[in-house]
């Protein structure tokens, strides 16, 4: 008679890291000093830094997570600097 055949385990899953809530200042570049609040009911976003007391406001949904609002904020920056570089020239 033959060995019963094992039945091999599936590998484990792996865990997702998790994504940040806090953030570099793009003004006063302190680490950690960006919190990014979500108001659902009223449909806003706001990042705030509480050194230099920057802020940035926008629109959210439910889907918003603080890592968006920071990108978005990062984006404006580089947009503004990018049309002040314009006018320049």
């Amino acid at each position: 008679m033959g060995k019963r055949k094992k039945k091999s385990k599936p590998p484990p899953k792996k865990k997702m890291k998790a994504l940040d809530k806090t953030f570099y200042c793009p003004f006063c570049n302190h680490p950690d000093s960006v919190e990014c609040l979500i108001d659902i009911k009223n449909l806003t976003a706001t990042a705030k830094c509480w050194v230099c007391l920057e802020e940035f406001n926008t629109t959210a949904n439910v889907l918003t997570e603080p890592v968006d609002v920071y990108t978005e904020w990062i984006d404006e920056c580089e947009r503004v600097n990018n049309v002040d570089k314009d006018e320049d020239n």
